[in-house]
């Protein structure tokens, strides 16, 4: 356990400030009057994103392996990482969808069908719904991880 402690730490960090990128979403209008722009805009989170695990990848190195860190220890550190986001990411969707912004589904089914992106109501609502959304979530957490870890230990691992 000890082993992974600075990894949880860091999924919970990365866990919170999804949700604070959430609510500032929904203060922003993008769930609602300019729901429009959301499917752009929304992408910028992986800036935050890429920053957090690098952030995280970099706490690993200096204090679990005292500055020396493989390429190999890395990758495996933010395999773990990235699995534990992606365990907590239904949680924070569903806080997400149910407290942050409950009307953030029935907006964008109605935009979507509105703008032909969806022919039927019943189709946009196959597509945005809570349990969709977890399953993404989790899966693209996953992977996202893993190829920033891939990229970002190219620079943090220590070079001989």
């Amino acid at each position: 356990m000890a082993s992974i402690k600075i990894e949880i730490k860091w999924a919970i960090i990365f866990s919170i400030m999804g949700l604070v990128w959430m609510l500032l979403e929904k203060l922003s209008g993008l769930h609602s009057t300019y729901i429009d722009y959301h499917l752009y805009l929304t992408n910028l989170f992986a800036i935050p994103a890429i920053w957090v695990m690098v952030l995280a990848l970099k706490e690993k190195k200096k204090v679990y392996y005292n500055g020396n860190i493989s390429y190999k220890q890395g990758l495996i550190s933010g395999i773990f990482l990235s699995f534990i986001i992606a365990l907590f990411s239904p949680l924070t969707q569903w806080i997400t969808t149910y407290i942050i912004t409950p009307d953030y589904f029935p907006n964008v089914i109605k935009r979507s069908v509105e703008i032909g992106y969806f022919k039927t109501t019943a189709e946009a609502e196959a597509n945005f719904n809570y349990s969709n959304y977890a399953v993404q979530g989790a899966i693209a957490a996953l992977i996202m991880g893993l190829v920033t870890t891939a990229i970002a230990m190219i620079f943090i691992r220590t070079k001989k």
